[in-house]
């Protein structure tokens, strides 16, 4: 980390996020790349939230405030505290247990079935069932209560996601000396979607406790600005340079890209044992190791456009068949919310399409379509990157995505095309990829098409200006960036 993002970094640190860095789990089942001891698992979590602050939490030490989600997690811990990194105790991790009827609510309900469709422009999936407000009202304050205990008057707290709208409101009036900042993770909606929200004004309260609230766009903190403009009729709102004064704080609102830690990427794909990743993952489906693989990579959720795809594919074969044979597309899906209807009827539709394009398409001598749902360690997850000729990105909506960084970067061998919704943050970042409307589903077929026959000189340039806007954004820069944001 240079001497410029030292400086910027605050002396004390309380992250708060609701998925936790480390979990602990009884080895009954231990999982691929867990730590384990005789009893329990260690389990480290993917995803770019992780990725990005632990090794901040390592330098600085500090708290890190989140969900008991594995079944060891409290009896492993001392008063809900416990150091990590296993063997290297850097920082402390605070666990906040939630009951199953909590979960329900705060994170099944409101978190994951009112702000999740809304900011991803479904409002008509949008489900308020009055105990989920409730719920979601009483978690947020049992994390503000989790902070306060382990926080100083004026210490720095960072909130992640669409989780904790709420918290920041609790901790400011314990804390009123406190830096409070939040990061939206997911798209922020325009104001005449945001209407849509039971509850809305409360939510832009809870946020306006913060000094600095971040997002991956500049349109997304505009929506944010104007949102605050039509629903909060107390607060004052300069639009033009996207800060909000409102009872007493003075909130700014950033555009932030978050990237990812370029490095470990590169380096677990460069140590890939390609030929293993292909045995463990395609064994007999993919035998031929010349046959091109065009990889989706995404958790089973309806915004990320996987039936469309599919539905791409299938014209694709249908409109050239002389295609058929000619390459295979791999789905890596991941289970997600499966305590909601609606996810648990999105994966029966995307195991049955897959079922179907195999049974229409496939041959003695040929698979076209091959589902994995195995949890995969971030070694071999770039091992399968780097596998991938192709490599489809295509959410219906998105704030980031991290696959599409994480793609390009794990093409070490300098081979690899990327196929991009233009509805995605990443769009709006990275330059060198295939863009698409991901509803239009003969332009998502012609980008497949493309991205398997583009000319060596012309893949092997778009990969190179995609790797070089992803080292921009590099995960240490959006911590640095975000810091450099907040009050002086």
């Amino acid at each position: 980390m240079s001497q410029s993002s030292v400086d910027a970094l605050p002396e004390s640190l309380v992250v708060v996020s609701n998925r936790q860095p480390y979990s602990h789990e009884w080895t009954a089942d231990p999982v691929e790349g867990a730590i384990t001891t005789d009893d329990v698992a260690v389990t480290t979590a993917t995803g770019g939230v992780t990725s990005a602050l632990d090794p901040l939490m390592r330098s600085l030490g500090g708290t890190w405030v989140a969900w008991a989600s594995g079944d060891a997690d409290m009896a492993v811990a001392d008063e809900g505290i416990v150091a990590v990194p296993p063997g290297e105790e850097s920082y402390d991790l605070k666990r906040v247990p939630l009951s199953e009827e909590e979960i329900e609510g705060y994170y099944h309900g409101y978190a994951n079935q009112v702000l999740w469709p809304l900011c991803h422009e479904e409002s008509g999936r949008i489900w308020a069932k009055p105990t989920y407000w409730e719920q979601y009202r009483a978690v947020n304050e049992r994390f503000a209560g989790a902070v306060r205990e382990v926080t100083d008057p004026e210490d720095t707290v960072w909130f992640q996601d669409y989780h904790f709208a709420l918290a920041p409101r609790r901790v400011r009036t314990a804390r009123p000396d406190a830096t409070l900042h939040h990061f939206w993770h997911i798209p922020w909606p325009a104001p005449t979607v945001f209407d849509h929200c039971p509850r809305g004004e409360a939510v832009l309260d809870g946020l306006l406790a913060c000094d600095v609230v971040g997002f991956h766009t500049e349109p997304d903190a505009d929506h944010f600005c104007r949102c605050v403009e039509a629903i909060v009729p107390d607060a004052t709102v300069d639009l033009d340079n996207s800060v909000v004064r409102y009872e007493g704080t003075e909130t700014r609102a950033v555009a932030n890209p978050l990237g990812i830690d370029v490095d470990g990427v590169r380096h677990r794909a460069e140590n890939a044992d390609t030929d293993a990743v292909r045995r463990q993952l395609l064994g007999d489906t993919v035998p031929d190791p010349s046959i091109p693989i065009v990889l989706g990579v995404e958790r089973l959720d309806y915004s990320k456009g996987i039936p469309e795809r599919i539905a791409a594919l299938d014209h694709l074969w249908e409109r050239r068949p002389d295609l058929r044979g000619e390459f295979t597309y791999v789905q890596k899906a991941s289970r997600t919310r499966e305590g909601i209807a609606a996810y648990r009827r999105y994966r029966q539709d995307v195991v049955a399409e897959m079922q179907r394009i195999n049974e229409r398409y496939g041959t003695d001598d040929w698979h076209p379509a091959v589902y994995t749902e195995r949890r995969l360690s971030a070694e071999t997850l770039a091992g399968l990157y780097r596998v991938a000729d192709a490599a489809l990105v295509t959410p219906h909506r998105d704030g980031m995505n991290l696959v599409a960084h994480e793609y390009p970067t794990a093409c070490v061998d300098g081979d690899g095309a990327l196929v991009l919704s233009e509805l995605a943050g990443a769009a709006t970042q990275l330059d060198g990829a295939l863009t698409v409307n991901p509803h239009d589903i003969a332009e998502i077929a012609d980008a497949i098409e493309r991205s398997l026959e583009l000319d060596e000189r012309d893949r092997r340039e778009r990969l190179a200006r995609l790797q070089a806007s992803i080292e921009v954004l590099d995960s240490t820069n959006w911590v640095e960036r975000q810091f450099r944001a907040g009050p002086d």
